[in-house]
């Protein structure tokens, strides 16, 4: 793994939240690097601060000191269109909340990012059928996600996240909404596409059964970021 390029990483990011006579220091000095199929877990408290990370890894969220590196690219100085292409050719995001598009169907939720990048209709349509096919959701085509089940929702969601081939997916909860045997179906599903694409994964999780079967876990407590275990 050692030998693996680092595909995503922060230096000394600070995170602040101010309002009118209150400042919290969400984010302090956060150094993280991540290298092409390493798993990452990241627990702590609700209000710790994970889901700040994530965004902030994801160049969602601008930090106040400090740098993120995507693919060898600071964000740091690019415009708002050049960090979103940055986003959508290196990035995946699955949420606890799926966030599919309710109006489209799942086949035209997964081409979406792929129609963003500005590629054909015909070749969008031909990889998120078969991104679809491989989440076991061939079936599912045509259905709007009110048509579909909670896990099929968040398995559509992986899909789209996966279907522009990224370097890295930043999971924020993603099996948070779901039952346990759901949850547990979901987690695999990441874990078994993330080793065959080797993917680098960064999760944000309550569920320490799942943090555990990640390959390095960290804890996120106070603003400060500190590793608890690698696995060997």
């Amino acid at each position: 793994m050692s030998k693996a390029k680092i595909v995503l990483a922060c230096r000394e990011i600070c995170v602040t939240f101010s309002e009118p006579g209150l400042s919290v220091d969400v984010l302090q000095k956060i150094n993280l690097s991540v290298r092409s199929g390493e798993s990452v877990a990241v627990v702590g408290a609700s209000g710790s601060g994970k889901s700040t990370l994530l965004h902030t890894l994801g160049g969602l969220m601008e930090p106040a000191s400090g740098e993120v590196v995507l693919s060898g690219q600071t964000l740091k100085g690019l415009t708002p269109a050049q960090s979103g292409d940055l986003r959508n050719r290196h990035l995946g995001f699955v949420y606890q909340f799926h966030h599919l598009l309710p109006e489209f169907s799942a086949l035209e939720n997964v081409a979406m990012p792929l129609l963003i990048r500005g590629e054909s209709p015909a070749s969008s349509k031909a990889q998120a059928e078969n991104i679809l096919e491989r989440v076991e959701l061939s079936h599912r085509l045509n259905h709007k996600p009110s048509e579909l089940s909670g896990g099929e929702r968040q398995r559509a969601a992986v899909a789209r996240a996966l279907v522009t081939r990224p370097d890295c997916i930043l999971a924020d909860e993603p099996t948070g909404n779901l039952d346990q045997k759901t949850a547990a179906q979901v987690q695999e599903l990441l874990l078994d596409l993330m080793e065959a694409e080797k993917l680098a994964l960064i999760v944000a999780t309550h569920d320490l059964q799942f943090a555990r079967s990640l390959a390095v876990q960290y804890e996120l407590q106070d603003g400060n970021l500190r590793q608890l275990f690698v696995r060997a």
